[in-house]
């Protein structure tokens, strides 16, 4: 249960991402603070906030001022059990600026970049007859050939017991929508940047929130656990801001988080980058760290669900499906302004579906 590096989940329903080093740190904040720019007005702009986790501004914890971190949407977070993978994508790694070295070290992790325009940097998929999770490295998806791409691709798809063929197509239809944006923008070039899907593990349909205090009361939850209000207190050992308060973030976050900073600066500093190891392990001893609001269905009991059951089964259907699955861009530290279109990434787009529609027709 662990994510990509540095990233810790707040208990207000968002990650912190720590900034690496310059130039990449700057680079990649600059990149957020522009495309979330409250008087931005350009429409291609505002249409690749769709795509992007919500940004919410830096934060640094009050023991170390001088760490940063980004503060963003925790896209996992309404799921029950997420399925998790990051797929780098493009033809290149390295960015146009790169020394001989970088270039050299880049293209000798994985050779084939150029010819299949991605790379799987690691998944993490749920397995229902198990009830346990199958989690790959970055070792594995170097691991991938041309012939083997298809197979290791479909592994995240595969729960066990089948392949869950409506997160595909689901997932072909999110990249779709990235592919027709990227082939209408000429301002920007990503190098080293990442789509991260996920979708719902869990047999259960949905997982259902609750927005209603009498419903959690009913089970005794405890109050900071409520979905309803953006605002959740644990034990008073941490304030956290309301989460639609888009960009400065209030860094007046106590003793209990300070200590888990302390704890875990040391252990994520090591960590490299490219790693996927997703969402940091739940501690309960510091009952800071939940790793979701989310009470399903087989937590409840008997006189609570047909009242959720009538709420799912009037939603609309779009919701529902939307809730299936999310691909976000992530990963930002080698974006650099252009005039031409990102052929490289469009390459990997396009590859990246026709693997995943023979994935379907097979």
């Amino acid at each position: 249960n662990a994510s990509l590096l540095g990233i810790l989940q707040h208990p207000d329903g968002t990650v912190l991402k720590q900034l690496q080093p310059p130039p990449r740190g700057p680079r990649e904040q600059d990149f957020y603070n522009k495309v979330y720019d409250s008087d931005c007005c350009d429409s291609i702009l505002l249409e690749l906030r769709e795509y992007l986790p919500k940004y919410f501004g830096v934060w640094s914890p009050p023991t170390a001022p001088n760490d940063t971190y980004l503060k963003l949407e925790d896209v996992t977070r309404k799921f029950n059990k997420p399925c998790i993978m990051d797929v780098k994508i493009g033809q290149k790694s390295y960015d146009p600026y790169a020394s001989a070295e970088k270039i050299q070290q880049q293209v000798s992790k994985y050779p084939l970049m150029e010819e299949i325009g991605f790379l799987v940097l690691g998944m993490r998929v749920y397995h229902v007859s198990s009830d346990s999770y199958e989690t790959q490295n970055q070792h594995y998806g170097r691991s991938l050939t041309k012939e083997t791409v298809k197979d290791g691709i479909s592994k995240f798809f595969h729960n066990g017991y089948c392949l869950r063929k409506d997160a595909i197509a689901a997932s072909i239809q999110k990249i779709e929508k990235i592919l027709e944006w990227f082939e209408g923008q000429e301002q920007l070039n990503f190098y080293a940047s990442s789509l991260l899907f996920v979708y719902e593990g869990s047999c259960q349909a949905t997982t259902v929130r609750l927005s209603d205090v009498t419903l959690a009361e009913k089970r005794g939850v405890p109050k900071g656990l409520l979905a309803g209000g953006d605002i959740l207190e644990y034990n008073n050992n941490i304030h956290v801001i309301n989460s639609t308060e888009n960009g400065k973030i209030d860094a007046s976050v106590s003793k209990g988080l300070s200590k888990f900073y302390a704890l875990h600066k040391k252990a994520y500093s090591k960590r490299h980058h490219s790693q996927l190891s997703l969402k940091v392990e739940n501690l309960e001893q510091h009952n800071v760290w939940k790793s979701s609001t989310c009470i399903t269905q087989e937590h409840l009991n008997g006189n609570v669900i047909p009242q959720l059951e009538k709420v799912f089964c009037h939603m609309p259907a779009e919701i529902k499906e939307s809730a299936n699955v999310e691909v976000r861009m992530i990963d930002f530290a080698h974006v650099f302004p252009s005039n031409t279109k990102d052929e490289g990434y469009i390459y990997g787009l396009k590859n990246l579906i026709t693997v995943l529609r023979n994935i379907l027709d097979n």
